[in-house]
């Protein structure tokens, strides 16, 4: 079978979640404020599937958009690419399984987009819309609908009525009429590679930060040397290399930077933690918790360095196990790393392109993921991580916190399974 992505999305501030229900569009808050969740009722198949790109955040292109329900309401959306024909069966198993991992979930819709074309016939993947349906079945889940949405037209492959063609497009946008419930949530553009990209940096500033990390480096050694004797000790690399007294401080500092004004040895000192498997896995550990679960994971390397069993914890967290971490605190630190990356020498970016990798697949940004880890294997092909999560893109493996619904982990991008 070909390798697929797969993607996950749940939601946030400004999150959609749709209702097939007889009740008028209305916004809902948790109780902790934690964000607003915006209900709005789809009328029509062709409303609902106007919905979707909204939910994602961007157009899928040739994806299978999986869409859980618990009851009446959606749980979020499970983004997954084409499979070729010859593993139609075997996706549409896959599918309804991931579906089935979804404690909550007892019925799912399923949206094709793709850039095949009707031309006067059957909608395109009917055979993999129907294995769907009949998985479904079997496995006590109730079919809500099963929608295409092709090139030159869009169907319901339940509606024994549609015309041969589809039924036109236009339709679709016709009833995204962006009612005033949907005023926070933007239109969707791009598709699900949008995004996965690192941002514009000019040579200057990869000099500042070249410099500040040979510096950093220079300092933590105590001294370099040259024909002409003991190289100078930069001060600033010196004061630099001392924040790596408390390195959990450090790196929850770090989700407090402005990504777009980074300080040269900020970000120098950071890319030398990434570049490092023990001050990195520390990072990933807090980053998905608070500083406390930092300080345990820096504790917990100390004594694996000193012969103990590798910490279990850490271990889970990066295989995706445990509670659900804080979205809010992947992206910050997303964001800061992108930056980061963007800004290394090149022999240098392996590291936090990694790093990059594995948040955006925390996130549930799967796609994401593989950009990153690509770009990162072109420069170091036996790098660790970049391996690891390789092999779990590329698996399809999911974090458990993918498919346990609650209102305190809403990623807002669906790169490949939601909950």
């Amino acid at each position: 079978m070909r390798r697929r992505n797969l993607s996950c999305t749940a939601g946030g501030a400004g999150e959609l979640t749709t209702e097939c229900a007889d009740e008028p569009p209305r916004p809902d808050a948790d109780d902790e404020g934690r964000g607003m969740t915006t209900i709005v009722k789809a009328a029509s198949a062709a409303e609902f599937l106007s919905f979707v790109p909204r939910m994602l955040g961007y157009v899928p292109t040739n994806s299978a958009v999986l869409i859980p329900f618990q009851g009446t309401r959606t749980l979020g959306a499970m983004r997954i690419d084409l499979p070729a024909a010859a593993d139609t069966d075997a996706a549409a198993a896959t599918y309804v399984g991931l579906v089935c991992r979804i404690e909550a979930a007892d019925a799912l819709a399923v949206v094709v987009f793709t850039d095949e074309r009707f031309d006067g016939g059957l909608a395109p993947a009917a055979a993999l819309a129907e294995g769907i349906r009949e998985r479904a079945d079997a496995s006590g889940l109730r079919v809500v609908d099963l929608l295409c949405r092709a090139s030159d037209g869009w169907a319901s492959y339940l509606d024994a009525d549609t015309p041969p063609g589809g039924r036109p497009l236009p339709e679709i946008l016709g009833a995204d009429a962006s009612p005033a419930a949907l005023a926070d949530i933007p239109f969707a553009g791009g598709d699900q590679w949008t995004g996965a990209a690192l941002p514009a940096v000019d040579l200057a500033e990869k000099e500042r930060v070249g410099h500040a990390l040979q510096a950093i480096r220079v300092a933590i050694e105590g001294f370099g040397s040259t024909a002409a004797g003991p190289k100078r000790i930069d001060p600033r690399g010196l004061e630099a290399a001392c924040l790596l007294d408390d390195l959990p401080a450090l790196f929850e500092e770090a989700l407090q930077w402005n990504p777009e004004m980074l300080d040269p040895f900020d970000a120098a000192l950071l890319l030398w933690c990434l570049e490092r498997p023990a001050t990195r896995d520390v990072a990933l550990v807090q980053w998905c918790d608070d500083i406390d679960r930092g300080d345990e994971a820096m504790a917990a390397q100390l004594r694996w360095e000193a012969g103990e069993p590798y910490p279990a914890e850490v271990a889970q967290r990066m295989w995706g196990e445990g509670p659900q971490p804080s979205a809010e605190r992947l992206r910050g630190a997303l964001e800061v790393t992108r930056r980061v990356a963007a800004a290394a020498p090149r022999a240098a970016r392996p590291g936090p392109l990694a790093v990059c990798a594995w948040l955006s697949w925390a996130l549930g940004r799967s796609t994401h993921a593989e950009w990153f880890v690509r770009e990162a294997a072109e420069i170091d092909p036996t790098h660790g991580l970049t391996g690891i999560v390789q092999a779990m893109v590329r698996s399809g493996h999911l974090p458990e916190w993918a498919f346990a619904r609650t209102d305190v982990w809403r990623p807002e991008d669906a790169m490949d399974a939601a909950g």
